[in-house]
């Protein structure tokens, strides 16, 4: 079947001279792995790794898996040697890894072992180039499967034994650049993570408007807003009691006005004018929604998937008839914050402001709690409280429930103490955070981008290693070798193994053995090895005949 690798499956004309293609069962032997019987516990459970596809993947040599054979097993297994070279074949295609010891493989990975004259680690890295050509002649059914035999014939581009060891050192030497590339960059987005828990104690201490705070005249105090916030759910609440007469319904439950800030010693010293409060003494924990709403009015659905924990914010909304959701669900409106009440949502920060809602209007899973603020705090303010990283350990620590039903309570949110600090500040601060976090979000997008351009550049190195590109000055040494300076020709004694490379270096000719040659020796050592084992089979037949 045609298909193109990522090397783009390069003709001979194209090769360098003394490079050669071929296929994959001309320069190593392919084992297909199987699996002991499961049936019998015995086979498992000893120190003979078994690779599956999710142990694969790594650069490192492969010595520890997840499941391990018993002697017993292994001797019903396929065991393939040290430095074999691994790839999936069943399912997710191209995985690729290499054995560090003597270990056994599932029937989902087909095993190179290259003959003499191959570079295990050069076929290693030659087999990361072969995924898109996996996918393109695998077999049309819904697990891509690669048999042996079509593996077998997957091309192979062969050089030169010392450019070999060459490629293999530039691409490592290269790869090393890019791994180490990598993980500055993944440092700088776990500091972006720093940076923002970082921004939000600051925010919640007072300290990140300490400055602005010191140059305001007239600030009206927390003490202030939360006389406003009383008088705010007074008024809601006769507003409430006047709609109930007026439609014939029973009057809502009159709410506790007694809001008084917290005197607590053990809570943390806050600025002047902030006071400590409960959340729940302020803001209005899973509200029901009003009786008034018509059945057929159409309103956002919002299920757990919906909330990103990345950006935390809505990713999107379901539009659904109001009857259809008002029973069974939760109920929240425009402005209200989602915070994920169920493990390991909740750890893993969904939560989200409800804004861009149906008619102002929302439903969704039961595994949110509902926080809506007073009228005088921005939903953002709240929200950042909860969604710092030391709010959701405290009330992972209060989760009650079964093993994998954990619940965050709702007195946990009601009792939460929150930092009042005055309205005007509390724009402020919103302000800032957001500000911050712009910043924030402008260092992972580059990170990110950037992290994305060292994987394209992984793929051009190793692209440029088989079509000769990363090697072609060597080879252009080699041709006038003996007319280099010594210290020219330290550059490439690389290639060779150490005990060669002091006689090279001062010989007037580079040793070089075309790929085809190679190719015909490895052809020998098959066809020897055939001889041999036929000699021993005629030899094992005429004993068992008697004719010896």
């Amino acid at each position: 079947m045609a298909g193109k690798m990522d090397n783009d499956n390069l003709s001979q004309e194209e090769l360098p001279d003394g490079w050669t293609q071929c296929r994959l069962g001309d320069v190593g032997k392919i084992i297909t792995g199987n699996t002991p019987p499961k049936s019998d516990p015995s086979n498992y459970g000893g120190n003979i790794p078994w690779v599956k596809p999710p142990d694969l993947n790594s650069d490192e040599p492969i010595t520890k898996t997840k499941e391990y054979l018993s002697e017993k097993g292994a001797k019903l297994a396929r065991i393939i040697p040290k430095n074999s070279v691994m790839v999936a074949c069943i399912g997710n295609l191209g995985k690729i890894g290499i054995a560090g010891c003597e270990l056994a493989t599932n029937q989902q990975i087909n095993s190179i072992i290259f003959y003499d004259f191959v570079l295990p680690k050069y076929g290693f890295y030659y087999c990361h180039t072969i995924k898109n050509y996996l996918h393109a002649m695998a077999s049309s059914t819904v697990l891509k499967i690669i048999n042996k035999s079509r593996f077998s014939k997957i091309p192979f581009v062969l050089c030169p034994l010392p450019e070999q060891r060459l490629i293999v050192h530039r691409i490592e030497t290269l790869l090393d650049k890019v791994k180490k590339s990598k993980e500055n960059l993944d440092k700088v987005l776990k500091n972006m993570k720093k940076f923002r828990e970082a921004v939000l104690k600051k925010a919640f201490s007072g300290e990140l408007t300490k400055e602005w705070r010191e140059k305001q005249e007239n600030l009206e105090s927390a003490t202030k807003l939360l006389e406003k916030i009383k008088e705010e759910k007074l008024k809601r609440y006769e507003e409430e009691v006047r709609k109930a007469k007026l439609q014939g319904r029973r009057a809502p439950k009159k709410p506790d006005l007694n809001i008084k800030p917290i005197e607590d010693e053990s809570l943390e010293k806050l600025p002047e004018g902030w006071i400590w409060v409960r959340l729940g003494g302020i803001a209005e924990i899973n509200p029901k929604h009003p009786p008034n709403i018509a059945d057929d009015l159409p309103v956002s659905f919002v299920p757990m998937p919906y909330l990103d924990e990345k950006s935390w914010k809505l990713k999107k909304r379901e539009i659904r008839i109001y009857k259809e959701v008002k029973k069974g669900y939760t109920h929240f409106l425009e402005e209200d914050i989602l915070f994920a009440k169920i493990t390991p949502c909740m750890e893993n920060g969904k939560a989200a402001i409800a804004r861009g809602l149906m008619n102002g209007i929302g439903c969704g899973t039961t595994e949110l709690h509902i926080i809506r603020p007073p009228q005088d705090v921005p939903s953002e303010y709240i929200y950042y409280f909860v969604h710092r990283e030391i709010f959701r350990k405290k009330a992972a620590e209060n989760m009650s429930g079964t093993a994998g039903q954990l619940r965050v309570p709702v007195s946990f949110i009601k009792n939460v103490s929150l930092p009042l600090p005055p309205l005007e500040e509390q724009k402020e601060i919103v302000h800032r955070i957001e500000m911050l976090f712009k910043f924030a979000d402008e260092v992972e997008t580059k990170a990110e981008k950037a992290r994305k351009e060292l994987d394209k550049l992984t793929q051009a190195i190793l692209k440029k290693a088989f079509n000769g590109e990363l090697t072609a000055d060597f080879r252009e040494a080699v041709k006038k070798w003996k007319d280099l300076s010594i210290e020219e020709r330290k550059k490439y004694l690389v290639a060779l193994p150490e005990e060669e490379r002091e006689e090279v270096l001062h010989a007037d000719e580079f040793p070089i053995e075309p790929a085809e040659k190679i190719l015909e020796r490895i052809k020998e050592i098959k066809s020897k090895g055939k001889k041999e084992k036929k000699i021993v089979q005629t030899k094992l037949d005429e004993a068992f005949r008697g004719d010896l």
